[in-house]
């Protein structure tokens, strides 16, 4: 039972860690990044499609993304739909699909999107507290339910604790991963 605790703890740090990847991925860099877009949807015969579903996106440079709809009949919604996400981004209708370039970042706005890394991370890591808060309290209603010893209480929370710094480091290196790409000219 305690190992079911366990691997449910770390199930949830798991998830916790690729919410914060998913985050990252929204920050803007001064490279071109498509994954950018995962998250804009355009409304697409009715239903919210997301821009994935209805077009090709590529890089042809390393700062430009180009999207090129299946149909051309959606290119001006899918121009709205990419202005309303409020990416920071301006697309470019050529008649055949919509390139977005992204401009040289300034050093304020570098170190705006470190603050928020900074903050993302932390955001993230307070998740993973929590989870561990959570984990040791049903650990510790095994313990009142006679389910453990004192003992095995102990080494059970020393587990969830050595699982939540491991979780931590991870967050640590990949904050500063995504830091040092936001800073780099």
């Amino acid at each position: 039972m305690p190992e079911m605790i366990l691997m449910e703890a770390e199930e949830k740090m798991e998830q916790t860690l690729l919410a914060l990847h998913r985050e990252f991925v929204q920050i803007r860099t001064s490279r071109a990044n498509p994954k950018m877009l995962e998250r804009v949807t355009v409304d697409y015969y009715g239903v919210p499609t997301p821009l994935n579903q209805v077009g090709a996106i590529s890089v042809p440079e390393a700062n430009q993304i180009y999207f090129k709809p299946y149909d051309k009949s959606i290119l001006s919604k899918v121009e709205k739909a990419i202005l309303a996400a409020n990416l920071g981004l301006t697309p470019n209708n050529d008649g055949n699909g919509l390139r977005m370039v992204f401009p040289p970042m300034t050093e304020e706005r570098r170190r705006e999107s470190a603050k928020l890394i900074h903050k993302l991370a932390e955001d993230n890591k307070v998740a993973l507290r929590n989870v561990r808060r959570d984990a040791v309290a049903n650990l510790k209603k095994m313990e009142k339910d006679k389910l453990l010893t004192e003992d095995e209480l102990e080494v059970w929370e020393e587990k969830v604790q050595k699982l939540t710094d491991k979780f931590v480091e991870k967050i640590d290196q990949v904050a500063a991963e995504k830091e040092k790409d936001v800073m780099h000219i």
